[in-house]
């Protein structure tokens, strides 16, 4: 069976429009993906560990960068987009403790 392409028009962005998205990472794969939100119209903040080098990189993009917990505690959808390796840390000590029912 052939691959089936999606565009644009296949999808609709509505559902995220009144959310505030976190990002949780700057890397390549966040700041790709935060990027693309970004430049769809979706609010989106980037969650840090405090000291990390892609602060000044997501600031210079125009992103509201937070603390990754206060990131979570302030969204209504998280993107998870660490390492793989530390997620589990992340999500432990950061994630977890600030999801809220929804």
């Amino acid at each position: 069976m052939p691959a089936r392409i999606y565009h644009d028009k296949d999808a609709s962005l509505n559902p995220l429009r009144r959310r505030k998205v976190a990002v949780i990472g700057f890397g390549s794969q966040g700041h790709a993906h935060a990027l693309n939100l970004k430049n769809s119209g979706i609010r989106v903040t980037i969650g840090l560990y405090k000291g990390s080098k892609s602060i000044p990189v997501a600031k210079k993009h125009g992103f509201k960068v937070l603390p990754t917990a206060e990131a979570v505690r302030g969204a209504d959808v998280i993107f998870v987009a660490v390492p793989d390796l530390k997620i589990p840390s992340v999500y432990e000590k950061d994630i977890a403790p600030n999801l809220r029912k929804g």
